[in-house]
């Protein structure tokens, strides 16, 4: 073990680290357990982890062509209200705990990065969805098209490939649907999820429900409305647009 940290006698080019938990309820009702699976594990633990790589990294840069790098996966709650507040802190902590990072260590050839990805299918997740939690812990949240756990290795791999890439855009926020998109990788299924802030997310699952569109708009006008939301363009919202507020209800009138 190499720094008491249960680290290989080799050299280390990707760390990667995640933990985490949300369900969505009133923070008062959750008392300090909320907060402290978020913080105390998640956001705790990937410091931990990232003091107990950071010297292997930084051997790894020195002694080698290597540029190795570290991957906070995070979620879109560290830019919006998203489950409860115990979790947007904590993965908002995340994000700047990848960006204050990524200022030391790039000094020594380490970049640092915090991975969104959208909305995963994770064995947590199913298991929440079989026991009928799912749909009020995430509000709503469609999991039968929800990407796999893959996809975000996917986007880890993509990154390691491309250490220009990621020495140009460390300390940032990286999207995983962003990251496909861009070099041309995929979900294990062949899918290719949009991101979170994507129109083609945003509209048939937040702005353009069904129940909105029975609501909001007149017969006549249903269906072309209907065939927009099902086809929308791939564009994407600047990040100040989730930063203003939660999104709408999904079944929200």
């Amino acid at each position: 073990e190499r720094n008491g940290g249960g680290l290989p006698d080799r050299p280390v080019e990707i760390l990667t680290t995640f933990a985490g938990s949300g369900a969505g309820d009133d923070f008062w009702k959750q008392g300090l357990e909320m907060w402290d699976a978020c913080h105390g594990v998640g956001l705790r633990g990937a410091y931990a982890l990232l003091l107990s790589a950071a010297p292997s990294l930084v051997e790894t840069a020195e002694k080698t062509d290597a540029r190795p790098l570290v991957v906070l996966v995070s979620s879109f709650g560290g830019q919006a209200y998203t489950f409860n507040v115990a979790y947007g802190v904590g993965k908002a902590a995340t994000d700047r705990l990848a960006a204050d990072a990524a200022v030391q260590l790039g000094k020594r050839g380490v970049d640092a990065v915090s991975l969104y990805p959208g909305v995963v299918a994770t064995e947590g997740n199913l298991e929440m969805d079989r026991r009928g939690d799912w749909e009020a812990a995430s509000g709503g949240l469609d999991l039968s098209a929800g990407e796999t756990p893959r996809f975000s290795g996917r986007a880890v791999a993509a990154l390691l490939q491309r250490p220009d890439y990621c020495k140009e855009n460390s300390g940032s926020v990286q999207v995983v649907a962003e990251l496909a998109a861009k070099f041309g990788f995929s979900d294990v299924d062949g899918r290719a999820p949009p991101s979170i802030r994507s129109l083609r997310y945003l509209l048939p699952n937040f702005v353009l429900t069904d129940a909105k569109i029975e609501t909001g708009f007149p017969e006549w006008l249903r269906p072309r409305v209907r065939a927009f939301r099902d086809d929308p363009p791939d564009v994407l919202l600047p990040w100040s647009v989730f930063s203003a507020g939660p999104p709408p209800e999904p079944d929200a009138g």
